[in-house]
């Protein structure tokens, strides 16, 4: 059986996911343990709260170190919310908390910084249709329905861009009074500002087309 390990660094929906994870035939165990991750047909990392605390958390489990070898290997991640925003170089959020203590510094799979959206009622609490490239086998039978966000900083300004021979993640944006990034699918690294744990039937089939492709 395929098995599927979810990041335990003190954060994140772990329950909800392992559930979600589970209704797709799977084999799910939640753990923090370094082996487990590293060799488990699939990762997940989830992320709620703080980017500064999921960072410390992370970082206590050498995530870090899990991601690189995983994706060195082609052996599939996916980030969820805060575990999506990490993948990115840093966050603006120490500018509205006293950060100086904090770890703000993302472990950088993507250039870019998360920022605060400018939006009149934060947090983005609700659902949203996206607009996903043609390509995608994340949003593959998903065109037109609609995830479920819960989340004040998102990256709003993508600047990787394709070089020689390298081919360019697949990027979906979606808007809440001005555009940000839904999701990005980078061969074995796939990454959802939303919760798809949370997101319903289309959720459970983007959940479907992940585990697909372990």
């Amino acid at each position: 059986m395929t098995d599927v390990v979810i990041l335990d660094y003190g954060s994140g929906n772990l329950r909800s996911a392992q559930r979600a994870l589970e209704s797709t035939g799977v084999s799910v165990t939640v753990t923090s343990d370094f082996e487990a991750a590293l060799n488990a047909d699939g990762l997940v990392v989830p992320g709620v709260g703080a980017f500064s605390a999921c960072m410390t958390g992370f970082n206590s489990v050498r995530g870090a170190q899990i991601i690189e070898r995983r994706l060195a290997g082609g052996k599939a991640v996916l980030g969820i919310c805060v575990g999506m925003q990490i993948m990115f170089d840093s966050s603006t959020e120490h500018l509205d908390t006293d950060g100086e203590q904090a770890n703000w510094t993302g472990i950088s799979q993507w250039p870019g910084v998360v920022e605060k959206l400018q939006a009149k009622v934060l947090p983005h609490m609700g659902w949203n249709t996206v607009t996903s490239p043609e390509q995608s086998l994340m949003f593959a039978g998903l065109e037109n329905e609609r995830f479920y966000f819960v989340h004040t900083y998102a990256v709003t300004r993508w600047t990787l861009k394709p070089e020689g021979a390298f081919r360019a993640p697949l990027v979906t944006w979606t808007n809440y009074e001005q555009d940000f990034v839904a999701a990005v699918e980078n061969g074995p690294l796939w990454a959802t500002q939303f919760h798809p744990e949370k997101s319903g039937p289309a959720g459970l089939r983007l959940l479907q087309n992940w585990v697909d492709t372990l």
